[in-house]
């Protein structure tokens, strides 16, 4: 059966990656000759990339709780995205359709029109003496400092917690920005927990906050928090999630971000669980086209809340990685990560599980 499906696999990934560069050239140009109004922009990003699981699974799918670069042993595209963006005075919208392993594995849940949709909203500014406004439509996520965008990303990888947590969500969003933009407020009503259609067991909305203050111009501060009903079940179950991050790109040449994730939700009629994740990431810039981080992690979901496995004893890992990064071009990077993963409850191979992934990533 892989005999036959990988080709197909590589067969959609060449045109659609084909298909995305023409498409970004003929919006490029569009958005050049629109620069004095400055109001069409478009983007593309393409991500390509291999990686070797020392597990070496047979269905060459990795581990169930990640999404991104999930295939193992075959030369892959995790995303590829082309994204326009309208912006007047009072009025935005974005649009974004995407391809790859991020859209097929995280969005599998999602009808088959939405999985090609990265980003899809209106915006309409509602105070003309504040920067005031309401977004509708299917947004980025306001929880992490992770997005499937690896290029924004400082690590090749994403962490157990930014795959366990929402990259996008879909509802209202009311936010404000003040006159120096280092503080950003909003207020959102969801669909729910990474959900483009609200299943029809929902019978309310959820509702999240994020405060994002920025200090100065090197230090970022956030909270984010997500509170509503995910699951179908016949009793009363209300999830609760906080998300905080600090990031800190110093003088020199180090930067720092830490971050814990903390969420409650029932795991039967009785019962409350708790699951929590810190993490910790340092970067060093050796020069304009170098550089070098590592990462080290927990995820502690002992009721198995957010992540299910075959274990009766819970999902408790630990993670450290470390990546090297150059940039070929202003638009192009090439990136090596190797990575570890630890389970007491021994959910891989001796309890260890090793991975060793490379990318190449245009953004334009």
């Amino acid at each position: 059966m892989l005999k036959t499906k990988i080709p197909c696999m590589f067969v959609t990934m060449n045109k659609s990656f084909f298909l995305l560069v023409l498409l970004t050239h003929a919006f490029l140009s569009v958005d050049a000759q629109n620069d004095k109004k400055n109001k069409l922009t478009l983007n593309g990003f393409g991500e390509l990339y291999y990686s070797y699981d020392f597990d070496n699974p047979v269905n060459r799918e990795k581990s169930d709780f990640i999404y991104n670069h999930k295939r193992h042993n075959e030369a892959n595209a995790n995303l590829l995205l082309l994204k326009a963006r309208y912006e007047a005075d009072w009025f935005r919208a974005n649009l974004g359709v995407m391809t790859g392993n991020y859209a097929h594995y995280n969005l599998a849940s999602e009808p088959e029109w939405a999985r090609i949709l990265y980003e899809a909203n209106l915006g309409i500014k509602i105070s003309k003496k504040q920067n005031l406004w309401i977004d509708a439509g299917i947004l980025p996520s306001h929880i992490g400092f992770e997005s499937a965008i690896s290029a924004d990303c400082w690590t090749l990888t994403r962490s157990i917690l930014a795959e366990n947590s929402p990259y996008y969500e879909t509802g209202l969003k009311l936010s404000y920005s003040n006159n120096k933009e280092n503080l950003n407020l909003a207020f959102l009503i969801l669909n729910g927990w990474q959900r483009i259609r609200s299943p029809s067991f929902l019978d309310n909305p959820a509702v999240g906050v994020q405060i994002n203050y920025k200090p100065t111009d090197k230090i970022v501060v956030n909270y984010s928090n997500f509170v509503g009903k995910q699951t179908f079940d016949t009793f009363s179950s209300l999830r609760t999630f906080h998300n905080f991050y600090v990031q800190y790109e110093t003088e020199t040449k180090f930067d720092f971000i830490l971050g814990f994730d903390i969420g409650t939700d029932k795991y039967d009629e009785t019962n409350y669980g708790v699951w929590y994740s810190p993490v910790g990431i340092v970067r060093y810039r050796w020069n304009p086209k170098i550089r070098i981080a590592a990462r080290a992690e927990y995820y502690n979901d002992g009721n198995q809340i957010i992540v299910a496995t075959n274990s009766n004893d819970g999902f408790r890992v630990a993670g450290v990685s470390t990546n090297f990064d150059y940039m070929i071009t202003k638009f192009m990077q090439c990136r090596i990560e190797g990575k570890a993963y630890y389970s007491e409850e021994r959910l891989f191979n001796n309890g260890t599980n090793y991975s060793l992934t490379t990318n190449l990533t245009f953004k334009l």
